[in-house]
C-alpha cells in the first residue's frame, strides 16, 4: 500500500500519559488513604484480571526516576499524570497535607523538569478519597465539591510556581457511568438520577477550580493554564435517516455535551435540561452555581479519543418498568466490516481525530485543545519479542501513525490542536483488565521484578520526535 510522509509542526507536542492510581502502587499509603479505586479493588478483587490491581501497579512511587530516564531517552517533552487526592491529604475535611506524599510529588516534578520534560498535572483521575465516597457518596455531594476546592488550594500553593499545565479531571463522565448508569462496577447500583448529579457536581467542581486558579493569579504569576480532560465519543448515526440522526444527537447530548458545553461554553444545553426534567433525573443546582459555571470556563481541553461510537434509532420498545436510561433514545449499531482491535473489543477508526477536530473548530470556538489520550491495548505482547527481547509492536506504530495522520490533516486545515499524548508511557493497570492489555511504549515485566524495557514503538516515537515526520498509509485522506 502506498505510503506518504507526514510532517509534524515544530511546536506540536508529542508526549505520553499515565495516572497516579494506575502506576504508583500502595507504597507509603496509610490505611485511611484508600481512593475509590482502592476500595473497589479490595471489595471486588475477583473481577480484576489475575487479581492484579492498584496495590503494586508499576511501583512508580519508588521507580519514577527509572521511568523519567526512559522519557528522556525517548525524547518526550511533555508527560501527563495525576496527583492522588486520597494520598495528598491525611485529613480531607481540614485539608491537612501528607508531607511525605507531597514531597514525593515535588520530587517527581523536579526530576521531570531536570530531564527536560514538562509536567502536565491532573487533580483527579478517578482518585476520589474512599472516605468521602463512603461517607458522602463521593461526587454526589456538594460538600465533596468544597473539599475538592480545599485540596486544589493546597496543591496550587505547593506546586503552582513550577507547573504550567493543570487539569481538573480526567474523563469525569466515566466512573459514575460504570457505577450508576450501567451498574457494571462496584458498588453496582443502577441510579440514573445519581449519575446525572455526579455529572453536574463535577461540572461545578471544574468551574470552582478554574475560579480558584484565577483568584491565585497562576496565569500571571507562572504562565500557567487550567483545563480539563474529557473523553467525548465521536458519535456516528447508522444512516442519514432522521430517526438515526436523532439517536446520535441524543447520545451525544447525554454523554459528550454534558461536559463539553459547561466546560467550554459555560452553559448546559437547554434540551438536556428539559430531558432531565422530563425523565425525573434533573440535578440539584442553584442559579449562583450556574453563574459560577458561566463565568469560569477552561483555558483549554484535553480530549481522550480511542474509538467511534455508532448508534441507531431503537428497534425495540423501551421497557417502561425500567428506570430511565439514555438508551431510551438509541441502540448501539454494529457496523459490518469494521476494523477491530480484537483484544480490547474496540473499533479502530482513525478519522475520529479529524471529525472531532472539525467539531472543536465549528462548535466550540476553535478553543485550544490537544489529544490527552489515544492508544492501543494488546494482549500477550511477549509473543512479539525478537532475539534481543524487544517487543516488535508494529501494530502500535501503525495505530499511532494513522491517528496522527488524520489529526495533523485537521491541524493543516486550521484546527487549534496543540499536541498528541499517547496512552501510555508504560504498561499500567487498567480498571478490571489490570495488565491484560498492554498500552505502553515501555514494557513492565511482571515476571522479572517489574523490569522496564523499551518497545520498538518507543524507538519509533523517539525518531518521529527528532525528525518531525513519519510515514502513514495514503489510503483514506482523499476519500
Amino acid at each position: 500500500m502506498e505510503k506518504i510522509n507526514v510532517s509534524i509542526p515544530k511546536d506540536f507536542i508529542i508526549g505520553a500519559a499515565v495516572s497516579a492510581w494506575q502506576t504508583e502502587g500502595w507504597s507509603g499509603k496509610k490505611d485511611s488513604q484508600d481512593s475509590y479505586m482502592d476500595l473497589w479493588y479490595k471489595n471486588n478483587k475477583n473481577v480484576w484480571h489475575n487479581g492484579y490491581g492498584p496495590a503494586v501497579a508499576t511501583d512508580f512511587r519508588n521507580r519514577y526516576k527509572e521511568d523519567i530516564a526512559a522519557m528522556k531517552e525517548i525524547g518526550l517533552t511533555h508527560f501527563r499524570t495525576s496527583i492522588n487526592w486520597s494520598r495528598f491529604l491525611t485529613d480531607y475535611e481540614n485539608a491537612i497535607v501528607d508531607e511525605e506524599y507531597a514531597d514525593y510529588i515535588g520530587d517527581v516534578i523536579d526530576e521531570l523538569q531536570a530531564n527536560g520534560v514538562e509536567p502536565m498535572i491532573c487533580l483527579e483521575h478517578y482518585e476520589v478519597p474512599g472516605q468521602l465516597f463512603e461517607k458522602y457518596d463521593g461526587w454526589g455531594s456538594k460538600h465533596v465539591v468544597e473539599l475538592f476546592v480545599s485540596y486544589a488550594d493546597k496543591v496550587f500553593d505547593r506546586y503552582g510556581d513550577r507547573v504550567k499545565h493543570w487539569f481538573v479531571f480526567n474523563e469525569p463522565v466515566v466512573p459514575q457511568t460504570r457505577m450508576y448508569l450501567d451498574a457494571i462496577r462496584w458498588p453496582f447500583e443502577q441510579n440514573t438520577k445519581k449519575w446525572m448529579q455526579w455529572n453536574y457536581n463535577k461540572g461545578l467542581a471544574t468551574a470552582r477550580i478554574v475560579q480558584l486558579f484565577k483568584e491565585k493569579g497562576l496565569k500571571e504569576k507562572a504562565g500557567a493554564k487550567i483545563g480539563t480532560i474529557l473523553n467525548p465519543e465521536v458519535t456516528y448515526a447508522r444512516s442519514s435517516a432522521p430517526h438515526d440522526q436523532e439517536a446520535a444527537k441524543m447520545y451525544d447530548l447525554f454523554f459528550n455535551r454534558v461536559f463539553l458545553d459547561p466546560a467550554i461554553k459555560g452553559v448546559y444545553p437547554e434540551e438536556l435540561l428539559e430531558l432531565n426534567q422530563k425523565h425525573g433525573i434533573a440535578f440539584d443546582h442553584t442559579e449562583e452555581e450556574l453563574q459560577t459555571i458561566k463565568e469560569n470556563t477552561v483555558d483549554y481541553v484535553g480530549l481522550n479519543l480511542y474509538f467511534p461510537h455508532r448508534v441507531q434509532a431503537r428497534t425495540s420498545a423501551w421497557n417502561e418498568r425500567m428506570p430511565f436510561h439514555p438508551a431510551y433514545y438509541y441502540e448501539k449499531f454494529d457496523l459490518p466490516g469494521k476494523k477491530m482491535n480484537p483484544y480490547r473489543g474496540w473499533e479502530i477508526y482513525p478519522k475520529i481525530m479529524f471529525d472531532m477536530a472539525v467539531r472543536m473548530k465549528e462548535e466550540y470556538g476553535n478553543i485550544e485543545w490537544f489529544i490527552a489520550e489515544n492508544g492501543m491495548g494488546v494482549e500477550n505482547e511477549q509473543r512479539f519479542k525478537n532475539e534481543e527481547g524487544i517487543i516488535q509492536d508494529d501494530y502500535r506504530i501503525e495505530f499511532i501513525s494513522e491517528h496522527l495522520k488524520w489529526l495533523l490533516k485537521a491541524v493543516d486545515e486550521g484546527a487549534n490542536c496543540k499536541g498528541y499524548m499517547l496512552w501510555a508511557l508504560s504498561d499500567c493497570v487498567s480498571p478490571m483488565n489490570a495488565f491484560k492489555n498492554r498500552y505502553g511504549l515501555v514494557e513492565i515485566n511482571l515476571e522479572d521484578n517489574l523490569k522496564r524495557s523499551l518497545k520498538k514503538s518507543a524507538y519509533w516515537y523517539k525518531q518521529i520526535i527528532e525528525t518531525r515526520e513519519f510515514e502513514a498509509h495514503n489510503d483514506e485522506l482523499n476519500k
